[in-house]
C-alpha cells in the first residue's frame, strides 16, 4: 500500500520536474555537443555533454549509482565492453559513471531522434543497419579504427532490453570485433535499473543501481573455432551478480 501510494506521489513530479529536465538537458546538451565537436576531441566532447547529461538526469530522478570493480579498469587500454541490457536508464549508468571513453554501438533508426542522433554522430558513436547485415558490417569495419588509444567500443550482446529481467543470449558480432581487434573484452553487470525504468513503459520510479565491472577476459587464446566458449565464458560473468536482485 506505501508502495503503491509513492508511486502515486512521485507521478506530478515526474511529470512536471523530471520530464521537462529531460527534454531540456537533451536539447542543451545535444546541441552542445555538436558545438564543441568543431573544435575539441571527441572523447573530450563526450565527457563534458555526455557524462554531464546523464548524471544530471539520474539526480533528478534521483536514481543512486553504486560502482563496484573500477580498479579493473586501466584507462590507457581499449576494450570491446560487455553489458547486459535492462533499461534505458542504463545508458545513464554507463555514461555517468564508468569513466572510459567508449562509443556506442547503435541501431540506426536512433539517428533520428532529434538532438540525441546528430550529437551521438558528432562524437564518434557507430550506427548499424541491422537489416542489411552487409552494410552493417562494413559500418563496424570502418568504425575499428577510433577503437585505439584508450577508447573502447560498448555492446549490448542481447541486441535488446530483457522484458523478464532474465539474461537473453548473446549474438557474436561483439566477441569477433574482440579476436579482429586483438582487444581484452571488460564485462559489465548493470542490475537495479529495470526497477527505475521497465522496458516499454513511461512508469519512472526513483531507485538504486549497480554497476559492476568484472576483470577483463583476454581474448589472445580465444579464435573462431572455440568463439562459443568465449561468449559463454562472458555471459556467465554478467550473468552471475543478477541472480541476486531476481
Amino acid at each position: 500500500m506505501m508502495k503503491k501510494l509513492r508511486r502515486i506521489l512521485y507521478q506530478p513530479y515526474k511529470w512536471l520536474i523530471l520530464s521537462p529536465v529531460f527534454v531540456v538537458t537533451t536539447i542543451f546538451f545535444g546541441g552542445l555537443a555538436v558545438v564543441l565537436s568543431s573544435f575539441l576531441k571527441p572523447r573530450i566532447s563526450s565527457y563534458l555533454c555526455g557524462a554531464t547529461w546523464a548524471r544530471i538526469n539520474a539526480g533528478i530522478t534521483p536514481m543512486f549509482v553504486r560502482v563496484t570493480g573500477r580498479r579493473f579498469i586501466d584507462k590507457h587500454q581499449s576494450y570491446v565492453v560487455i553489458s547486459n541490457h535492462q533499461s534505458q536508464y542504463d545508458i545513464f549508468v554507463l555514461y555517468g559513471w564508468l569513466g572510459i571513453d567508449f562509443k556506442w554501438v547503435m541501431k540506426i533508426e536512433l539517428r533520428r531522434i532529434p538532438f540525441i542522433g546528430v550529437s551521438c554522430e558528432k562524437l564518434g558513436h557507430i550506427f548499424i543497419d541491422r537489416s542489411d547485415r552487409a552494410a552493417a558490417i562494413q559500418t563496424i569495419n570502418a568504425a575499428k579504427k577510433r577503437i585505439v588509444d584508450g577508447t573502447s567500443i560498448l555492446f549490448f550482446p542481447e541486441g535488446t532490453r530483457s522484458r523478464s529481467g532474465h539474461l537473453g543470449p548473446f549474438k557474436k558480432g561483439a566477441f569477433k570485433m574482440a579476436l579482429d581487434l586483438g582487444l581484452p573484452i571488460l564485462p559489465i553487470t548493470i542490475r537495479g535499473t529495470r526497477s527505475i525504468l521497465p522496458p516499454d513503459t513511461l512508469d519512472i520510479f526513483p531507485g538504486r543501481a549497480d554497476l559492476i565491472i568484472h576483470p577483463p577476459v583476454d581474448t589472445r587464446e580465444y579464435h573462431e573455432e572455440n568463439l562459443d566458449i568465449l561468449v559463454e565464458k562472458v555471459r556467465d560473468i554478467v550473468k552471475a551478480p543478477l541472480a541476486k536482485s531476481l
